[in-house]
């Protein structure tokens, strides 16, 4: 049996899911090891309660009674910034990217294995709850802002700016410009990035990264053709140019 991870304060999680005898076994896994957690079991009510409650994590599944989660996923992320994770019973690939597309920060296919959802969940929200803070093993000497000519990324803030204009950014996606930004002038391979974020193995099938980079190139000025800041590397992986 899992213990409770000891957390600062009780993370909130929201899970969007109709099958409310699912809903319920999960809430009750994700409560037992120290998350509070709510429940909306209908698509079309969801956005106004993530609206309203800004939870820390939201885990929306895809087929909805109301409104679909990726429909979803789009409408709310004007206003929410916090991880979502996408619980789909589908296996198309094409779900997966859209969900991506849309502002997910990460998928899960269904039937949810509640340890491997809870593994994801405590993932998410402890790269949140360090990010401020430098890294311990190098002696608190991480930068927490990088510069590259007009674009600002400060990792203290979780926010980034390119000409002094806030960039609207997703968790998933600041967490992987601030990888690449952070690394700057290296290579780094779809398996480094995707350990790194995911803190599970690279399966060497996933595309997340590479459309969460699609996704983060004309935020920050790049163009998604011919990209000066963040380059593609045939065969090794992305490379983020300092002097852009």
């Amino acid at each position: 049996m899992d213990g409770v991870e000891q957390t600062n304060e009780s993370w909130r999680i929201l899970i969007v899911e109709d099958d409310e005898r699912l809903a319920d076994l999960t809430r009750e896994y994700l409560e037992n090891n120290g998350l509070t957690v709510s429940l909306e079991t209908h698509g079309g009510a969801a956005v106004e309660r993530i609206r309203n409650e800004q939870p820390d994590l939201v885990v929306l599944d895809l087929m909805l009674p109301g409104e679909d989660g990726l429909s979803i996923c789009r409408r709310v992320r004007p206003f929410y910034s916090g991880p979502i994770i996408m619980l789909t019973a589908r296996t198309d690939d094409l779900d997966q990217v859209l969900g991506l597309e849309m502002g997910a920060d990460d998928y899960i296919g269904k039937p949810v294995q509640p340890r491997v959802l809870l593994a994801r969940i405590r993932a998410m929200l402890r790269r949140m709850e360090t990010a401020p803070a430098g890294n311990p093993e190098e002696g608190g000497e991480e930068p927490v802002r990088l510069q590259f000519n007009d674009l600002v990324v400060d990792r203290s803030m979780r926010e980034a700016w390119l000409s002094e204009e806030s960039i609207d950014l997703t968790s998933a996606e600041f967490d992987l410009l601030w990888l690449l930004a952070s690394n700057a002038g290296r290579v780094l391979s779809r398996e480094e990035i995707f350990t790194a974020l995911r803190g599970i193995e690279y399966d060497g099938q996933d595309r997340s990264i590479d459309v969460r980079v699609s996704r983060i190139r004309p935020k920050i000025g790049d163009d998604p053709i011919h990209p000066r800041r963040i380059k593609t590397v045939r065969s090794k992986g992305y490379l983020f140019v300092k002097e852009a």
